[in-house]
């Protein structure tokens, strides 16, 4: 079994944090966004995974040193792919056409969800869906009787169906999802500029491939900062609570459970949690935070935080007394209220 993870955007609505670094090394709860999504496919596979195929842009040596050792710490090899210019999810997909062989995941890398299936051979496909209340904005499946999807309908305006693709996908045989791409690419099969999974999808149905939905029991969304926040607090919520800094560097400290604390953290006369993640080395004082992202050496002094997301080397003085909700600053930034 092979992962392939999309993951060379540019992450726009996950700015300022975005500048620094790539949306799915943002962490949750101790973990990359990307390290989180695929531990989550590997509890659903019966065999083990051989590879996992990262498709980015040129994030540099030390990003790609860690993608590499996620999948390592899966047992699997890791394989950097490159998308050049952004043209789309099957575009990006093909990137990665030396992976696209034998059993194949595709993962978008800004979801998280939680299943309690496993794959079967007995499909030519599974396209993990979520059941939702207003389908009219994300792209669903229609099935036929026999509950196996024969078509894909991006943003319907009339009601087709309520389950909601959420970038998660198996194929029996990658090689065939690679000519399917390959086929959009040589007729320039394109949709509003760029090459769309969807349609090779329903080319490879249109043949007599049999998909079905795969349902999950939770879909936690990080395109943007709230979504973020609110996954992070899901996580910590299935994960426990976690302290990892020695209590010595504690003093005068509530913590509310969940959180997740790392290392070398320090604080003083505070209120933490529930549902904050601090980073290695945060330094927190005269400070009350809850639901909240601090990424590593964060100092926050003075301050009520709440709803909000630091990145790494940030400094925020509020006033004391003043909710600071929905704040977002990026790395090495300042704030002082």
């Amino acid at each position: 079994m092979n992962i392939i993870v999309p993951m060379a955007g540019m992450g726009k609505r996950m700015r300022p944090h975005t500048l620094t670094v790539p949306k799915p090394l943002i962490q949750l709860a101790g973990k990359s966004i990307v390290q989180r999504l695929v531990e989550d496919i590997v509890a659903v596979c019966d065999e083990p995974i051989e590879e996992i195929g990262f498709i980015i842009g040129h994030f540099g040596e030390a990003v790609e040193q860690e993608l590499l050792s996620i999948a390592q710490g899966l047992n699997a090899k890791g394989r950097i792919y490159y998308q050049e210019e952004a043209l789309g999810t099957a575009h990006a997909i093909l990137c990665a056409e030396a992976s696209l062989q034998g059993k194949t995941i595709v993962a978008f890398a800004d979801t998280l969800f939680k299943a309690d299936f496993k794959i079967s051979d007995e499909q030519d496909g599974v396209l993990w869906v979520k059941q939702i209340d207003d389908p009219s904005a994300f792209g669903v499946v229609e099935l036929n009787a026999a509950g196996q999807i024969v078509d894909f309908v991006e943003k319907p305006e009339t009601f087709v169906s309520d389950l909601a693709m959420i970038g998660v996908y198996y194929f029996k045989d990658g090689e065939n999802l690679k000519a399917e791409l390959q086929y959009l690419i040589d007729n320039k099969v394109i949709k509003s500029g760029e090459y769309q999974l969807p349609d090779a999808l329903r080319n490879m149905t249109n043949k007599g491939l049999r998909f079905v939905p795969g349902k999950v029991g939770e879909w936690l969304d990080c395109g943007n900062k709230d979504a973020t926040v609110h996954s992070n607090q899901r996580v910590l919520e299935h994960i426990g609570h976690s302290v990892e800094s020695s209590f010595e560097d504690f003093k005068n400290v509530e913590i509310v459970p969940p959180c997740y604390i790392a290392e070398g953290v320090v604080l003083k006369n505070c209120k933490i949690g529930p549902h904050v993640s601090l980073g290695r080395a945060c330094e927190i004082e005269d400070a009350v935070i809850s639901n909240s992202i601090l990424a590593e050496e964060v100092k926050v002094t003075n301050a009520q935080l709440s709803n909000s997301m630091l990145g790494s080397h940030s400094t925020f003085e509020g006033r004391g007394t003043d909710l600071a909700s929905d704040v977002s600053i990026s790395a090495y930034s300042s704030v002082k209220l």
